[in-house]
């Protein structure tokens, strides 16, 4: 028995070395050579406005809206809601989502709207839409803006 106890606390220290220390400085050592010292992509235009793969939330009417997100595209702590499509608090949510949309693009029908535009991606974050997300909103925008489609 005493051999089994030394032998677990050595693989114990062994791991938390391993993993409490080696195992983070090799990551941060791989992502001090990646571009912006590991630190992602910055999106500015006179001012920071965010991360180019990190979903940022838009509400105004003249810029394309994006995926809705369960965590409100906070980085630190990305995640879905884990709810089914039966679950009636998703439908209710998911019908929410598609009635404000209706309510801003009068021109589209229910049965119109890309399902990228009423339901959350897997992590929260996803800064990317469809290109049918994209031109359903063309009239919304081209109204907002006063210019041509």
């Amino acid at each position: 028995m005493k051999d089994n106890l030394i032998k677990g606390i050595r693989m114990t220290v062994v791991l938390l070395v391993l993993f409490t220390v080696i195992y983070p400085l090799s990551v941060w050592a791989v992502a001090q050579m990646a571009p912006n010292n590991g630190k992602g992509e910055v999106v500015s235009y006179k001012q920071t406005k965010g991360y180019a793969n990190i979903g940022q939330k838009f509400t105004k009417e003249e810029y394309f809206w994006g995926r809705p997100s369960v965590v409100d595209y906070n980085a630190a702590g990305s995640g879905a809601s884990n709810k089914g499509a039966s679950n009636e608090e998703y439908l209710a949510v998911v019908q929410g989502r598609i009635d404000t949309f209706l309510l801003k693009n009068p021109s589209v029908k229910k049965s119109e709207i890309p399902v990228d535009l009423v339901t959350a991606s897997g992590s929260g974050l996803d800064p990317n839409i469809s290109v049918a997300s994209a031109k359903i909103q063309i009239a919304r925008i081209q109204k907002a803006r006063n210019i041509d489609p």
